[in-house]
């Protein structure tokens, strides 16, 4: 839980660590616009010989996450960029529906990143890999702005805005404007 007058502090992007009882900012609004920049120029340095790249954002967070990479793409190339978002519960993946809204077949043979806020265990980059299993991309990539080193799945993450060594019991939240927040997990 934020504290109010923490609100103040916390303006368009803020990457919030909890520790204890303690609530710390580690990432800024200012910090993460340069992350989202240069995971841009990494994205474009990664995937330059590609006409056009897929950018999924899981859920509302990882949504925004690949919206605010998009706009900086869209800044730094003319290559065709495609958003599209997966629907899916990180808590329950197995007995709830994986929706995404671009189609499977349309990204056969062709660049794909699937983007998060925070990687911790890697289930919820897994499981969001469901809806490709329909085609085969060309190339299949992950994208967080946090990743949390905690890995139980077999999901390496490619673009990383900061890695963070916490303990798994430490939750931490990204708050994104107009991005309602929810309880941090763990």
């Amino acid at each position: 839980v934020l504290m109010p007058h923490l609100y103040s502090e916390v303006r368009k992007l803020a990457y919030i660590y909890h520790c204890e009882r303690h609530i710390m900012i580690i990432l800024n609004h200012s910090t993460i616009e340069r992350k989202i920049k240069r995971l841009a120029y990494q994205v474009l340095e990664q995937n330059y010989e590609a006409e056009r790249i897929f950018l999924l954002g899981i859920n509302s967070k990882g949504m925004r996450f690949a919206e605010l990479i998009h706009e900086e793409l869209n800044n730094l190339s003319d290559k065709e960029l495609v958003l599209g978002n997966i629907v899916l519960s990180p808590a329950n993946p197995v007995n709830h529906p994986i929706k995404c809204t671009v189609q499977a077949k349309t990204m056969a043979n062709e660049h794909v990143i699937i983007f998060d806020d925070v990687a911790n265990t890697g289930r919820t980059l897994f499981y969001a890999c469901r809806p490709l299993f329909d085609a085969i991309p060309k190339k299949l990539e992950t994208g967080v702005l946090v990743d949390r080193r905690h890995k139980n799945f077999p999901i390496q993450v490619d673009y990383v805005g900061l890695s963070l060594a916490t303990t798994i019991a430490n939750p931490i939240t990204v708050i994104f404007q107009g991005i309602e927040s929810s309880p941090p997990l763990n």
